[in-house]
């Protein structure tokens, strides 16, 4: 089952970070969804994975996800 994640997320803020959170969730879930805005902070992912662990993927790059 798909549901969408949107996580709050500091220290992003060029391309290669937005590739970077990109490939660590598709590494787990192929099939997610990602979209990722620099300006606003945020990762939102539709994705079949739960939130904890696109929270754990996101923070295993170096960024600091926000409750």
């Amino acid at each position: 089952m798909t549901e969408t994640v949107t996580l709050t997320v500091r220290g992003m803020s060029c391309g290669h970070c937005v590739r970077a959170v990109t490939e660590a969730i598709r590494a787990e879930d192929p099939a997610a969804e990602v979209a990722v805005d620099l300006a606003a902070g945020t990762v939102r992912a539709a994705t079949a994975l739960p939130r904890a662990r696109v929270a754990a993927l996101v923070a295993e790059e170096g960024y600091a996800v926000q409750d």
